[in-house]
């Protein structure tokens, strides 16, 4: 294995450690609400319910604490906007941004490989039914 590919190794077994902080960071930006969070925000600096109208499905409260856990790892910041009645906008930090290319790779793989997956899906699918 070159050197690089080497360290790479090296570095990526720290997940695999039950210790390893990586985990929480790992679970907390690649979780599904926060993936599509970060995507809706990969466009610009948006209100709260510019997001929860962007997130089919998402709840109040699973936004709130995704985008939390989102606030509190430096990936978006929270302003408030003094106004009537007083309004919240969320924003990618220089960290968030960082983030961008990695969740376009992510989406583009996934649409990529959608019909593939599907088709995997239903051949599972089948095999269980099959099997009972």
């Amino acid at each position: 294995m070159p050197d690089g590919q080497a360290g790479i190794a090296r570095q990526a077994c720290g997940v695999f450690r039950e210790d390893c902080g990586s985990r929480v960071v790992l679970d907390q930006i690649a979780d599904k609400w926060s993936i599509l969070i970060l995507a809706a925000l990969c466009g610009g600096p948006q209100r709260f319910n510019g997001i929860r109208r962007a997130l089919e499905g998402v709840t109040q409260k699973a936004l709130t604490q995704a985008l939390r856990r989102l606030e509190r790892n430096g990936i978006v910041e929270r302003r408030v906007i003094p106004a009537s009645p007083v309004a919240v906008e969320y924003a990618l930090t220089p960290l968030g941004r960082s983030l961008k290319e990695p969740i376009e790779a992510l989406y583009g793989w996934t649409m990529k490989h959608l019909p593939e997956v599907e088709r995997a899906q239903r051949l599972y699918d089948a095999r269980l039914v099959e099997e009972r």
